[in-house]
């Protein structure tokens, strides 16, 4: 007959072990968000406990990959400011997901431009349609279908590389189209001396420098160089920030990045900075 006291231990164990399972849980989903990865300033890019992802990030129903990055070092969190920005205007994010990329619709030899209407103001964006046409292609058919539309940028990263990350529908760096796109452009002399220089607009993805593993895995998170940042070139670059919308993002930084989500890991901006509305519009 068990006793009380073996009663009581045996219960403690079994809660024991029922933490360590969501504690071993909430670790793989934090490793499931999207990020960019890289190596700056001496400091190498750790296994796949410390990483934001191991590479592969699954969707709800585990079949189907969507874009993911390996972590740079994590923003350094930084005194919170008075938020720049507004109130996000009323409406949800939508939840639309698809099985395959878009077939190609766009002109590659037209010019296209990119306006994010945010709760910080407009960010326009020059994009390269002929460099890129995928990715172009595929923002263009999002753009459309009101996919980016009131979702959160989701992670500002304040030291080391300096980006702001969009494009997650899920606000957690985990979400995505439900397809990927092809790497592109990743030969662009703008990228020289493993730089992305100020004003980039980049795609993340799941690519794994030590392994050599994820290409091709871009989805709908992209993110915003508002400052030269050393990266390789991994990140397709398709887009280029108009100077005004340069002044858009130096205010975003300049609110500041708050401290780690211990979930998910992301380094949210203190500003509220929402995607009121995406467009894509050919010229």
């Amino acid at each position: 007959m068990v006793s009380q006291e073996q009663r009581r231990r045996q219960l403690a164990r079994e809660k024991f072990l029922r933490q360590q399972q969501r504690r071993t849980s909430a670790r793989r989903k934090s490793r499931m968000r999207n990020s960019v990865i890289a190596s700056v300033l001496g400091v190498v890019v750790i296994g796949s406990v410390a990483l934001y992802t191991t590479g592969v990030m699954k969707n709800d129903d585990d079949k189907k990959t969507n874009a993911a990055a390996d972590v740079t070092p994590s923003a350094s969190p930084t005194k919170k400011a008075p938020d720049p920005c507004e109130k996000p205007a009323k409406g949800s994010v939508k939840k639309l997901s698809w099985k395959k990329e878009p077939a190609m619709t766009i002109d590659t030899s037209a010019d296209y431009t990119m306006k994010l209407a945010t709760t910080c103001g407009d960010i326009d964006i020059a994009l390269k349609a002929s460099a890129a046409p995928h990715t172009v292609n595929s923002f263009d058919f999002l753009a459309g279908k009101g996919f980016f539309d009131h979702t959160k940028c989701h992670r500002l990263v304040t030291n080391g590389i300096y980006v702001l990350q969009c494009g997650d529908p899920t606000g957690t760096g985990s979400g995505g189209p439900g397809y990927t796109i092809p790497d592109e452009n990743l030969k662009d002399k703008s990228l020289k001396g493993n730089k992305y220089p100020a004003g980039t607009v980049a795609m993340a993805n799941q690519y794994n420098a030590q392994t050599q593993q994820g290409r091709h895995t871009g989805g709908s998170q992209f993110f915003l160089v508002y400052q030269d940042s050393p990266l390789p070139a991994d990140y397709t670059p398709f887009g280029t920030v108009s100077d005004a919308g340069m002044k858009v993002l130096k205010k975003i930084a300049a609110a500041g990045a708050q401290p780690a989500d211990p979930t998910t890991g992301n380094t949210a901006p203190n500003a509220t900075i929402v995607i009121n509305k995406a467009t894509v519009t050919k010229s």
